[in-house]
């Protein structure tokens, strides 16, 4: 799977392009509001699919399009807000600011620069996050300093683009430093550098694509971005939690079918450190590669009622430990196990299902399965086999809770089986740049989450989180599958092995977020955050209590739930 070769289909296919759009970065709080009014509406929307994210900003304008101006205040701030965000897709948005700055910057209150002809479209914007905290128990003193800028826009309205540059300086609380010691690695994020004599961080982050259609239900994306899989608050399939990873993706919608084909170029292995080596000098580190190709196929059965279904294998580069490029992988209708199976091939192969389920206009059930290797006979027996890898996720919104106007509440439980997403390397774990490609904690925990949105008046959101986990880790060096980056050559036993073995690891988080939105996209934030960790290895024993305060322009709130 080379660059050339995907840029030379990327052109090919340009040629015959249609409308197009660029789409909505990936952010918790944003979605969370599109899928609130998809769920209020009583049935799925026309224009895209929730099991799959990122959205296209054209899509969702039509959603909103069709929408009333909603119930509460609330409400019509928020449709408002997403209809202006998206203006150029709206019919109904009134976007036009009373008082441009300079009479040239912000004549849209969305953006603070845009062209808007018959050929081109584009939005450019600043990005800043500046934030300040205290970590009591460990005397840290965390913050976080990000300046960027974000553009997109279309040509001919075919072809759609979008590019976010940003730097960033960064002190974790005591829990995410502990992480990075851990595993070598900024949760979602790549390379990074050690502020001398500090514990601060520093690091670049750049994410860009170009979108387009080839036909009238086929849209490609080709760059550099994450995705997310799933109607949950984490997903057990593909999260966001990692680094932005180099990509060719398809997606088929066509009836009450949408069909993605991903083909991914991930980072096998990391510096552990800025100074370690992986091959080569110091000067040409070049980070060894692997390959991950994906489909996931989703139907609506009803207007209520979707079923999705999952396929993924992780594979190495053909020059790297005796790895080679399967081409069959590259077939976009087939299934990845049997070619498997036909081969006689090493590779990681992962199975899932996912499912969504909305009775009414207040409710919306949700959950996944992944298999990653099942012998059925050992599962019923309770034989404990170590190759019983499996992982699963069932959650519940309500929306208007009790009939309080703007409360969501959601309930989730995950669980991964130990030694789920790994394998005998590096180079075919579901992992990518030192980090899992689907749930933070990796493998062999359970994990209940409880969210609260409250927002009693336009412009003012609380948030509150609870998430408790159990996990085992491991001891000792013994690999007792919590850690997907080991192999799974080096298991404890081949049976009776159970979730939570290891050392056992208890985690409580709780989050409480009071955000203001002070203009379009600025966001000024209040913070508490309490992480406590109980091992059975008392010196392994943490705790974090950590108050924030931030402002944010055009960026989602930066988190470390794990």
């Amino acid at each position: 799977m080379k660059c050339s070769g995907a840029i030379f289909i990327v052109i090919v296919w340009a040629n015959s392009s249609f409308g197009q759009s660029p789409l909505i970065p990936l952010n918790s709080d944003y979605y969370h509001l599109i899928d609130r009014y998809e769920i209020k509406s009583g049935k799925f929307s026309d224009d895209f699919f929730t099991s799959y994210k990122p959205y296209r900003r054209r899509s969702v304008g039509r959603f909103l399009d069709s929408l009333s101006n909603g119930e509460s205040d609330a409400d019509k701030f928020n449709i408002d807000y997403l209809r202006n965000d998206n203006w150029e897709f709206s019919a109904s948005s009134n976007n036009d600011s009373s008082k441009p700055l300079f009479k040239k910057l912000y004549r849209k209150k969305s953006d603070a620069i845009h062209v808007d002809t018959d050929h081109f479209d584009l939005h450019v914007n600043p990005v800043a996050h500046l934030g300040f905290g205290n970590d009591g128990d460990s005397g840290s003193r965390p913050y976080i300093f990000t300046r960027g800028l974000q553009l997109r826009g279309r040509v001919d309205d075919k072809v759609a683009f979008y590019s976010f540059i940003a730097e960033n300086q960064m002190v974790m609380p005591q829990y995410g430093q502990q992480y990075l010691r851990s595993f070598g690695a900024i949760p979602s994020e790549g390379f990074w550098k050690q502020i001398e004599g500090t514990n601060g961080v520093d690091f670049f982050t750049a994410r860009g694509y170009i979108d387009f259609k080839a036909t009238k239900h086929i849209n490609i994306q080709f760059g550099h971005d994450k995705n997310f899989i799933g109607n949950g608050y984490r997903s057990m399939i593909l999260s966001d939690f990692s680094s932005s990873y180099f990509f060719l993706k398809f997606q088929t919608k066509v009836w009450r079918i949408n069909y993605t084909n991903l083909f991914a170029e991930l980072i096998a292995d990391a510096p552990f450190t800025p100074f370690d080596r992986i091959g080569g000098s110091l000067g040409t580190r070049r980070f060894p590669k692997k390959y991950m190709a994906l489909h996931h196929l989703s139907i609506n059965i009803t207007d209520n009622l979707n079923i999705g279904i999952f396929e993924a294998t992780i594979f190495a580069k053909a020059d790297t430990l005796g790895g080679r490029l399967e081409f069959n992988y590259l077939n976009p209708v087939i299934f990845y196990r049997g070619v498997e199976q036909l081969v006689g091939s090493p590779d990681n192969a992962l199975l899932g299902i996912d499912f969504k389920w909305n009775p009414g206009r207040h409710l919306s059930f949700y959950g996944q399965f992944l298999l990653d290797e099942l012998i059925v006979s050992d599962l019923v027996q309770g034989t404990g086999w170590w190759g019983n890898k499996i992982s699963g996720q069932l959650g519940v919104k309500y929306i208007d809770a009790f009939g309080q106007p703007n409360l969501d509440l959601q309930l989730e439980s995950n669980f991964a089986r130990p030694y789920t997403y790994t394998h005998e390397s590096l180079f075919t774990s579901y992992t990518h740049y030192r980090q899992p490609l689907a749930h933070p904690l990796g493998a062999n925990f359970s994990e209940f989450i409880g969210i609260a949105r409250y927002q009693p008046i336009p412009r003012l959101n609380f948030t509150g989180k609870v998430i408790y986990a159990d996990q085992g880790r491991d001891e000792n060096g013994l690999n007792y599958g919590s850690n997907v980056l080991r192999s799974y050559l080096t298991i404890i036993d081949e049976f009776d092995n159970t979730l939570g073995q290891g050392v056992s690891t208890k985690i409580t988080f709780l989050d409480l977020t009071a955000s203001y939105q002070l203009k379009h996209n600025l966001f000024i934030d209040l913070k508490q955050v309490i992480r406590k960790l109980d091992s059975s290895v008392d010196s392994r024993d943490t705790n974090s209590s950590y108050t924030a305060l931030s402002l944010r322009l055009n960026i989602a709130q930066r988190l470390l739930e794990f």
